[in-house]
Protein backbone atom coordinates (compact mmCIF):
# COMPACT_ATOMS: atom_id res chain seq x y z
CA UNK A 1 0.00 0.00 0.00
CA UNK A 2 1.38 3.38 -0.90
CA UNK A 3 1.44 5.88 1.93
CA UNK A 4 3.29 9.09 2.48
CA UNK A 5 3.45 12.00 4.85
CA UNK A 6 4.50 14.32 2.07
CA UNK A 7 2.02 17.11 1.43
CA UNK A 8 2.30 19.16 -1.78
CA UNK A 9 2.69 22.83 -0.96
CA UNK A 10 2.98 25.99 -3.00
CA UNK A 11 6.60 26.47 -3.98
CA UNK A 12 7.44 29.99 -2.84
CA UNK A 13 10.23 31.31 -4.95
CA UNK A 14 12.61 33.65 -3.21
CA UNK A 15 16.00 34.51 -4.63
CA UNK A 16 15.43 32.16 -7.59
CA UNK A 17 12.87 34.61 -8.98
CA UNK A 18 14.74 37.86 -8.53
CA UNK A 19 14.99 38.05 -12.31
CA UNK A 20 11.19 38.13 -12.61
CA UNK A 21 10.42 40.53 -9.81
CA UNK A 22 10.86 43.47 -12.14
CA UNK A 23 8.03 42.09 -14.26
CA UNK A 24 5.68 41.81 -11.30
CA UNK A 25 3.03 44.49 -10.87
CA UNK A 26 0.58 44.61 -7.98
CA UNK A 27 0.62 40.80 -7.59
CA UNK A 28 0.12 39.57 -4.03
CA UNK A 29 2.11 36.42 -4.67
CA UNK A 30 5.45 36.01 -6.40
CA UNK A 31 5.47 34.99 -10.06
CA UNK A 32 6.50 31.35 -10.37
CA UNK A 33 4.68 30.20 -7.26
CA UNK A 34 3.35 26.80 -8.35
CA UNK A 35 1.12 24.08 -6.95
CA UNK A 36 -0.27 20.77 -8.16
CA UNK A 37 -4.02 21.30 -8.09
CA UNK A 38 -6.16 19.04 -5.90
CA UNK A 39 -8.06 17.70 -8.90
CA UNK A 40 -7.21 17.28 -12.57
CA UNK A 41 -7.81 20.42 -14.67
CA UNK A 42 -8.20 22.49 -11.50
CA UNK A 43 -11.76 21.27 -10.98
CA UNK A 44 -13.74 21.32 -7.74
CA UNK A 45 -14.30 17.59 -7.27
CA UNK A 46 -14.24 14.18 -8.95
CA UNK A 47 -16.86 11.60 -9.93
CA UNK A 48 -16.32 7.97 -10.92
CA UNK A 49 -19.04 5.80 -12.45
CA UNK A 50 -18.42 2.18 -11.46
CA UNK A 51 -20.30 -1.02 -12.32
CA UNK A 52 -20.13 -4.37 -10.54
CA UNK A 53 -20.45 -7.88 -12.00
CA UNK A 54 -20.43 -7.09 -15.74
CA UNK A 55 -24.04 -8.08 -16.46
CA UNK A 56 -24.93 -7.77 -20.13
CA UNK A 57 -27.29 -4.80 -19.84
CA UNK A 58 -24.46 -2.70 -18.47
CA UNK A 59 -22.96 -2.92 -21.96
CA UNK A 60 -26.15 -3.09 -24.02
CA UNK A 61 -27.98 -0.25 -22.27
CA UNK A 62 -25.73 1.88 -20.03
CA UNK A 63 -22.54 1.94 -22.10
CA UNK A 64 -24.19 3.56 -25.16
CA UNK A 65 -25.46 6.38 -22.92
CA UNK A 66 -21.96 7.02 -21.59
CA UNK A 67 -20.48 6.81 -25.08
CA UNK A 68 -22.93 9.43 -26.32
CA UNK A 69 -22.06 11.73 -23.44
CA UNK A 70 -18.34 10.92 -23.66
CA UNK A 71 -18.18 9.82 -20.03
CA UNK A 72 -15.64 7.20 -18.86
CA UNK A 73 -16.43 4.45 -16.36
CA UNK A 74 -14.95 1.47 -14.55
CA UNK A 75 -16.39 -2.03 -14.92
CA UNK A 76 -15.47 -4.58 -12.24
CA UNK A 77 -15.79 -7.84 -14.17
CA UNK A 78 -16.09 -11.51 -13.19
CA UNK A 79 -13.40 -13.10 -15.34
CA UNK A 80 -14.34 -16.77 -15.01
CA UNK A 81 -17.49 -16.31 -17.11
CA UNK A 82 -15.69 -14.86 -20.14
CA UNK A 83 -14.94 -17.25 -23.03
CA UNK A 84 -11.21 -17.62 -23.47
CA UNK A 85 -10.31 -17.08 -19.82
CA UNK A 86 -7.63 -19.48 -18.67
CA UNK A 87 -8.70 -19.62 -15.03
CA UNK A 88 -12.03 -20.80 -13.67
CA UNK A 89 -13.67 -21.59 -10.36
CA UNK A 90 -12.24 -24.52 -8.45
CA UNK A 91 -11.48 -25.70 -4.94
CA UNK A 92 -7.82 -25.96 -3.99
CA UNK A 93 -7.30 -28.42 -1.15
CA UNK A 94 -8.15 -31.94 0.01
CA UNK A 95 -10.63 -34.09 -1.90
CA UNK A 96 -14.11 -32.77 -1.13
CA UNK A 97 -15.32 -36.31 -0.45
CA UNK A 98 -12.94 -36.43 2.52
CA UNK A 99 -14.23 -33.10 3.83
CA UNK A 100 -17.84 -34.22 3.46
CA UNK A 101 -17.09 -37.49 5.29
CA UNK A 102 -15.27 -35.68 8.09
CA UNK A 103 -18.23 -33.33 8.60
CA UNK A 104 -20.31 -36.26 9.86
CA UNK A 105 -18.23 -36.49 13.04
CA UNK A 106 -16.51 -33.09 13.36
CA UNK A 107 -18.80 -30.04 13.54
CA UNK A 108 -17.74 -26.84 11.82
CA UNK A 109 -15.53 -24.68 14.05
CA UNK A 110 -12.83 -22.01 13.90
CA UNK A 111 -10.21 -24.55 12.91
CA UNK A 112 -12.01 -25.96 9.86
CA UNK A 113 -14.36 -23.12 8.85
CA UNK A 114 -12.27 -21.61 6.06
CA UNK A 115 -11.57 -24.97 4.40
CA UNK A 116 -15.23 -26.01 4.54
CA UNK A 117 -16.56 -22.67 3.39
CA UNK A 118 -14.08 -22.63 0.48
CA UNK A 119 -15.14 -26.14 -0.55
CA UNK A 120 -18.89 -25.61 -0.18
CA UNK A 121 -19.52 -24.42 -3.74
CA UNK A 122 -17.60 -27.38 -5.17
CA UNK A 123 -19.13 -30.33 -3.32
CA UNK A 124 -20.59 -31.71 -6.54
CA UNK A 125 -24.18 -30.67 -5.86
CA UNK A 126 -26.50 -27.94 -7.06
CA UNK A 127 -27.37 -25.02 -4.82
CA UNK A 128 -24.45 -25.24 -2.41
CA UNK A 129 -22.91 -21.90 -3.46
CA UNK A 130 -25.70 -20.02 -1.65
CA UNK A 131 -24.59 -21.59 1.64
CA UNK A 132 -21.00 -20.56 0.94
CA UNK A 133 -22.11 -16.96 0.36
CA UNK A 134 -24.29 -16.86 3.46
CA UNK A 135 -21.68 -18.43 5.72
CA UNK A 136 -18.94 -16.06 4.56
CA UNK A 137 -21.13 -13.05 5.21
CA UNK A 138 -22.17 -14.25 8.67
CA UNK A 139 -18.57 -14.98 9.63
CA UNK A 140 -17.47 -11.52 8.49
CA UNK A 141 -20.16 -9.87 10.62
CA UNK A 142 -19.01 -11.78 13.73
CA UNK A 143 -21.91 -14.26 13.76
CA UNK A 144 -19.66 -17.29 13.82
CA UNK A 145 -22.05 -19.80 15.36
CA UNK A 146 -24.67 -19.02 12.73
CA UNK A 147 -22.03 -19.36 10.02
CA UNK A 148 -20.99 -22.75 11.41
CA UNK A 149 -24.62 -23.92 11.44
CA UNK A 150 -25.13 -22.93 7.80
CA UNK A 151 -22.19 -25.12 6.80
CA UNK A 152 -23.21 -28.00 9.06
CA UNK A 153 -26.67 -27.96 7.48
CA UNK A 154 -25.48 -27.98 3.86
CA UNK A 155 -22.86 -30.69 4.54
CA UNK A 156 -25.55 -32.80 6.20
CA UNK A 157 -27.67 -32.49 3.07
CA UNK A 158 -24.66 -33.44 0.93
CA UNK A 159 -24.15 -36.58 3.02
CA UNK A 160 -27.83 -37.57 3.00
CA UNK A 161 -28.30 -37.35 -0.76
CA UNK A 162 -30.91 -34.57 -0.58
CA UNK A 163 -29.11 -32.45 -3.16
CA UNK A 164 -29.16 -32.80 -6.93
CA UNK A 165 -25.74 -33.63 -8.40
CA UNK A 166 -24.02 -30.93 -10.44
CA UNK A 167 -22.52 -27.45 -10.13
CA UNK A 168 -24.37 -24.15 -10.11
CA UNK A 169 -22.62 -20.76 -9.88
CA UNK A 170 -24.14 -17.77 -8.12
CA UNK A 171 -26.53 -15.34 -9.80
CA UNK A 172 -23.87 -12.67 -10.32
CA UNK A 173 -21.76 -15.13 -12.29
CA UNK A 174 -24.71 -16.30 -14.40
CA UNK A 175 -25.76 -12.73 -15.21
CA UNK A 176 -22.24 -11.84 -16.34
CA UNK A 177 -22.25 -14.45 -19.11
CA UNK A 178 -22.35 -13.07 -22.65
CA UNK A 179 -19.48 -10.61 -23.01
CA UNK A 180 -16.20 -11.50 -24.68
CA UNK A 181 -12.63 -10.31 -24.26
CA UNK A 182 -12.88 -8.84 -27.76
CA UNK A 183 -15.82 -6.72 -26.57
CA UNK A 184 -13.80 -5.48 -23.62
CA UNK A 185 -10.73 -4.74 -25.76
CA UNK A 186 -12.84 -2.56 -28.04
CA UNK A 187 -14.36 -0.67 -25.10
CA UNK A 188 -11.00 -0.36 -23.35
CA UNK A 189 -9.65 1.37 -26.45
CA UNK A 190 -12.33 4.04 -25.93
CA UNK A 191 -11.07 4.79 -22.42
CA UNK A 192 -13.19 2.48 -20.25
CA UNK A 193 -11.47 0.70 -17.38
CA UNK A 194 -11.98 -3.03 -16.85
CA UNK A 195 -10.95 -4.19 -13.39
CA UNK A 196 -11.08 -7.37 -11.38
CA UNK A 197 -14.17 -8.56 -9.53
CA UNK A 198 -12.63 -12.03 -8.98
CA UNK A 199 -13.08 -15.24 -10.97
CA UNK A 200 -16.43 -16.44 -9.57
CA UNK A 201 -17.75 -13.68 -7.25
CA UNK A 202 -17.20 -15.65 -4.00
CA UNK A 203 -17.72 -14.52 -0.44
CA UNK A 204 -14.03 -13.86 0.24
CA UNK A 205 -14.22 -13.62 4.06
CA UNK A 206 -15.07 -17.34 3.94
CA UNK A 207 -12.09 -18.42 1.82
CA UNK A 208 -8.86 -19.90 3.10
CA UNK A 209 -5.54 -18.57 1.82
CA UNK A 210 -5.03 -20.83 -1.25
CA UNK A 211 -8.56 -20.25 -2.55
CA UNK A 212 -8.50 -16.54 -1.77
CA UNK A 213 -5.24 -16.12 -3.68
CA UNK A 214 -6.61 -18.16 -6.59
CA UNK A 215 -9.58 -15.82 -6.97
CA UNK A 216 -7.46 -12.67 -6.66
CA UNK A 217 -4.29 -13.58 -8.54
CA UNK A 218 -5.75 -15.62 -11.38
CA UNK A 219 -8.42 -13.06 -12.21
CA UNK A 220 -5.61 -10.53 -12.48
CA UNK A 221 -3.62 -12.93 -14.66
CA UNK A 222 -6.45 -13.27 -17.19
CA UNK A 223 -7.00 -9.50 -17.31
CA UNK A 224 -3.27 -8.95 -17.83
CA UNK A 225 -3.15 -11.48 -20.67
CA UNK A 226 -6.26 -10.14 -22.39
CA UNK A 227 -6.23 -6.38 -21.72
CA UNK A 228 -2.75 -5.47 -20.52
CA UNK A 229 -1.25 -4.05 -17.31
CA UNK A 230 -3.30 -0.83 -17.29
CA UNK A 231 -6.37 -2.87 -16.31
CA UNK A 232 -4.70 -4.73 -13.43
CA UNK A 233 -4.53 -1.60 -11.28
CA UNK A 234 -8.02 -1.63 -9.71
CA UNK A 235 -10.20 -4.30 -8.11
CA UNK A 236 -13.33 -4.72 -6.02
CA UNK A 237 -13.69 -7.73 -3.77
CA UNK A 238 -17.28 -9.00 -4.19
CA UNK A 239 -20.12 -7.76 -1.99
CA UNK A 240 -18.07 -4.75 -0.89
CA UNK A 241 -16.52 -6.54 2.11
CA UNK A 242 -13.83 -4.63 3.99
CA UNK A 243 -12.67 -7.68 5.91
CA UNK A 244 -9.21 -7.01 7.36
CA UNK A 245 -7.80 -10.40 6.44
CA UNK A 246 -9.08 -10.19 2.85
CA UNK A 247 -7.87 -6.62 2.44
CA UNK A 248 -4.43 -7.65 3.66
CA UNK A 249 -4.12 -10.09 0.76
CA UNK A 250 -5.88 -8.02 -1.89
CA UNK A 251 -3.90 -4.82 -1.33
CA UNK A 252 -0.68 -6.70 -2.04
CA UNK A 253 -2.05 -7.75 -5.45
CA UNK A 254 -3.98 -4.67 -6.63
CA UNK A 255 -2.76 -1.09 -6.09
CA UNK A 256 -6.33 0.26 -5.82
CA UNK A 257 -9.32 -1.37 -4.11
CA UNK A 258 -12.74 0.18 -4.13
CA UNK A 259 -13.36 -1.72 -0.87
CA UNK A 260 -10.67 0.12 1.04
CA UNK A 261 -7.57 2.23 0.45
CA UNK A 262 -6.21 3.16 3.88
CA UNK A 263 -3.94 6.05 2.99
CA UNK A 264 -3.65 8.42 5.95
CA UNK A 265 -4.77 11.37 3.82
CA UNK A 266 -7.98 9.71 2.55
CA UNK A 267 -11.26 9.49 4.43
CA UNK A 268 -13.59 6.79 3.12
CA UNK A 269 -17.37 6.79 3.48
CA UNK A 270 -18.77 3.47 2.26
CA UNK A 271 -22.12 2.79 0.64
CA UNK A 272 -23.83 1.64 3.83
CA UNK A 273 -22.89 4.76 5.78
CA UNK A 274 -25.40 7.56 6.29
CA UNK A 275 -22.55 10.00 6.75
CA UNK A 276 -22.04 12.77 4.21
CA UNK A 277 -18.89 14.76 3.43
CA UNK A 278 -18.16 17.43 5.98
CA UNK A 279 -15.28 18.83 7.95
CA UNK A 280 -12.26 16.54 8.13
CA UNK A 281 -8.52 16.77 8.62
CA UNK A 282 -8.03 14.51 5.60
CA UNK A 283 -7.00 15.98 2.27
CA UNK A 284 -9.46 13.82 0.32
CA UNK A 285 -12.79 12.08 0.90
CA UNK A 286 -13.93 9.08 -1.11
CA UNK A 287 -17.73 9.12 -0.83
CA UNK A 288 -19.34 5.95 -2.15
CA UNK A 289 -23.03 5.94 -3.02
CA UNK A 290 -24.97 3.01 -4.42
CA UNK A 291 -28.31 3.78 -5.99
CA UNK A 292 -30.99 1.11 -5.56
CA UNK A 293 -34.46 0.82 -7.07
CA UNK A 294 -35.75 2.81 -4.07
CA UNK A 295 -33.35 5.73 -4.50
CA UNK A 296 -35.16 8.76 -5.97
CA UNK A 297 -33.43 10.66 -8.74
CA UNK A 298 -33.45 13.95 -6.76
CA UNK A 299 -31.42 12.20 -4.05
CA UNK A 300 -28.92 10.96 -6.64
CA UNK A 301 -28.58 14.50 -7.98
CA UNK A 302 -28.09 15.78 -4.44
CA UNK A 303 -25.00 13.57 -4.18
CA UNK A 304 -23.55 15.47 -7.13
CA UNK A 305 -24.49 18.84 -5.65
CA UNK A 306 -22.90 17.89 -2.33
CA UNK A 307 -19.68 17.01 -4.13
CA UNK A 308 -19.72 20.41 -5.81
CA UNK A 309 -20.09 22.13 -2.45
CA UNK A 310 -16.80 20.70 -1.17
CA UNK A 311 -13.30 20.94 -2.59
CA UNK A 312 -12.00 17.57 -1.39
CA UNK A 313 -14.72 15.07 -2.38
CA UNK A 314 -14.52 12.16 -4.79
CA UNK A 315 -18.01 10.76 -5.45
CA UNK A 316 -17.77 7.06 -6.35
CA UNK A 317 -21.09 5.86 -7.76
CA UNK A 318 -21.77 2.11 -7.65
CA UNK A 319 -24.21 0.51 -10.10
CA UNK A 320 -25.22 -3.12 -10.53
CA UNK A 321 -28.25 -4.19 -12.56
CA UNK A 322 -29.71 -2.34 -15.52
CA UNK A 323 -33.19 -2.72 -17.07
CA UNK A 324 -34.30 -5.78 -15.13
CA UNK A 325 -31.00 -7.68 -15.24
CA UNK A 326 -28.86 -7.88 -12.12
CA UNK A 327 -29.01 -6.76 -8.51
CA UNK A 328 -31.18 -3.65 -7.83
CA UNK A 329 -31.62 -3.03 -11.55
CA UNK A 330 -32.09 0.63 -12.49
CA UNK A 331 -33.85 1.82 -15.66
CA UNK A 332 -31.40 2.95 -18.33
CA UNK A 333 -33.67 5.95 -18.94
CA UNK A 334 -33.05 7.08 -15.34
CA UNK A 335 -29.30 6.68 -15.80
CA UNK A 336 -29.50 8.68 -19.02
CA UNK A 337 -31.08 11.62 -17.20
CA UNK A 338 -28.69 11.26 -14.28
CA UNK A 339 -25.59 11.15 -16.43
CA UNK A 340 -26.77 14.21 -18.35
CA UNK A 341 -27.05 16.01 -15.01
CA UNK A 342 -23.49 15.04 -14.09
CA UNK A 343 -22.30 16.08 -17.55
CA UNK A 344 -23.91 19.51 -17.09
CA UNK A 345 -21.49 20.09 -14.19
CA UNK A 346 -18.49 19.31 -16.37
CA UNK A 347 -16.95 22.74 -15.79
CA UNK A 348 -16.46 21.91 -12.11
CA UNK A 349 -16.43 18.10 -11.87
CA UNK A 350 -13.74 15.79 -13.19
CA UNK A 351 -15.42 12.57 -14.37
CA UNK A 352 -12.80 9.83 -14.58
CA UNK A 353 -12.28 6.12 -14.02
CA UNK A 354 -11.70 4.77 -10.54
CA UNK A 355 -8.12 3.96 -11.45
CA UNK A 356 -7.30 7.38 -12.88
CA UNK A 357 -8.65 9.31 -9.89
CA UNK A 358 -6.59 7.09 -7.59
CA UNK A 359 -3.50 7.65 -9.73
CA UNK A 360 -3.95 11.40 -9.75
CA UNK A 361 -4.42 11.70 -5.98
CA UNK A 362 -1.32 9.62 -5.31
CA UNK A 363 0.75 11.49 -7.89
CA UNK A 364 -0.20 14.75 -6.23
CA UNK A 365 0.47 13.50 -2.71
CA UNK A 366 3.85 12.09 -3.77
CA UNK A 367 4.65 14.98 -6.08
CA UNK A 368 6.32 18.35 -6.05
CA UNK A 369 6.66 21.27 -8.45
CA UNK A 370 9.74 23.47 -8.27
CA UNK A 371 9.98 26.66 -10.32
CA UNK A 372 12.88 28.99 -11.15
CA UNK A 373 13.51 32.09 -13.21
CA UNK A 374 15.45 31.70 -16.44
CA UNK A 375 15.80 35.07 -18.13
CA UNK A 376 12.31 36.35 -18.88
CA UNK A 377 10.74 32.89 -18.55
CA UNK A 378 9.69 30.60 -15.74
CA UNK A 379 10.83 26.98 -15.66
CA UNK A 380 8.93 24.38 -13.65
CA UNK A 381 10.13 20.89 -12.82
CA UNK A 382 7.34 18.54 -11.73
CA UNK A 383 8.13 15.10 -10.34
CA UNK A 384 6.95 12.28 -8.10
CA UNK A 385 8.61 9.23 -6.60
CA UNK A 386 6.11 6.62 -7.83
CA UNK A 387 6.58 3.86 -10.40
CA UNK A 388 6.15 5.59 -13.77
CA UNK A 389 4.85 2.40 -15.39
CA UNK A 390 1.81 2.52 -13.10
CA UNK A 391 1.52 6.23 -12.35
CA UNK A 392 1.71 7.91 -15.74
CA UNK A 393 -1.01 10.59 -15.71
CA UNK A 394 -0.18 14.22 -16.40
CA UNK A 395 -0.92 16.48 -13.45
CA UNK A 396 -2.48 19.91 -13.44
CA UNK A 397 -0.32 22.82 -12.32
CA UNK A 398 -1.32 26.31 -11.26
CA UNK A 399 1.47 28.82 -11.68
CA UNK A 400 1.35 32.53 -10.90
CA UNK A 401 2.86 34.75 -13.59
CA UNK A 402 3.61 38.48 -13.87
CA UNK A 403 0.43 40.53 -14.07
CA UNK A 404 1.28 41.76 -17.56
CA UNK A 405 1.22 38.26 -19.04
CA UNK A 406 -2.24 38.16 -20.64
CA UNK A 407 -1.37 34.93 -22.40
CA UNK A 408 1.37 32.41 -21.73
CA UNK A 409 3.08 29.88 -24.00
CA UNK A 410 3.63 26.62 -22.12
CA UNK A 411 6.22 24.23 -23.53
CA UNK A 412 7.29 20.79 -22.34
CA UNK A 413 9.47 18.80 -24.68
CA UNK A 414 8.01 18.92 -28.19
CA UNK A 415 4.57 20.04 -26.97
CA UNK A 416 3.62 23.68 -26.80
CA UNK A 417 0.33 25.42 -26.02
CA UNK A 418 -0.80 29.04 -25.58
CA UNK A 419 -3.00 29.64 -22.52
CA UNK A 420 -4.82 32.78 -21.46
CA UNK A 421 -4.13 33.86 -17.90
CA UNK A 422 -6.74 34.46 -15.21
CA UNK A 423 -6.80 36.38 -11.95
CA UNK A 424 -7.75 35.64 -8.38
CA UNK A 425 -7.20 37.47 -5.10
CA UNK A 426 -3.55 36.38 -5.07
CA UNK A 427 -2.57 37.46 -8.56
CA UNK A 428 -2.38 36.41 -12.20
CA UNK A 429 -2.08 32.70 -12.94
CA UNK A 430 -2.46 29.95 -15.53
CA UNK A 431 -3.73 26.38 -15.23
CA UNK A 432 -1.98 23.81 -17.42
CA UNK A 433 -1.07 20.15 -17.79
CA UNK A 434 2.43 18.74 -17.29
CA UNK A 435 3.93 15.27 -17.35
CA UNK A 436 5.88 14.42 -14.17
CA UNK A 437 9.46 13.18 -14.34
CA UNK A 438 10.04 14.50 -17.84
CA UNK A 439 11.45 17.71 -19.32
CA UNK A 440 11.21 21.08 -17.63
CA UNK A 441 8.06 23.07 -18.39
CA UNK A 442 8.86 26.53 -19.76
CA UNK A 443 6.42 29.42 -19.41
CA UNK A 444 6.88 32.53 -21.56
CA UNK A 445 4.79 35.62 -22.12
CA UNK A 446 2.66 35.60 -25.27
Amino acid sequence: MLTTNYKPVKTLLLTALIGLQGLQSNAQIKPGTTEITKWQYGKTGAVSLTYDDGSMNQFRKALPVMERLKMPATFFIITGSIPGSKYHGRFIGRPVKDIIKESATVPTNDQNFFERCSATGYLGFMGTIASHTQAGSLYDSGKKEKAFKVLDDIYAKARSGELKPGYEPNDEFKQSVGSTWNDFRKDAAEGYEFASHSITHPSMPGLDEPNLLWELEKSKADILAQLGPKHTFSAECPYGFENDRVMGYALKIYPALRNRMPEPWLKEIDRASKQTPGSTDKDYIQWQRGATTKTPLPMMKLWVDTTLNHSNTWLVLVFHGIDGMGYEALPSTLLDEYFQYIKSKNDKLWVATFGDVTRYMRERKHGKAVASAVGNSIQVKVSHDLDGKIYYLPVTLKTYVPSGWASVTVTQGAKSKKIRSAKDEEGTYIIYQAQPNQAFVTLKKG
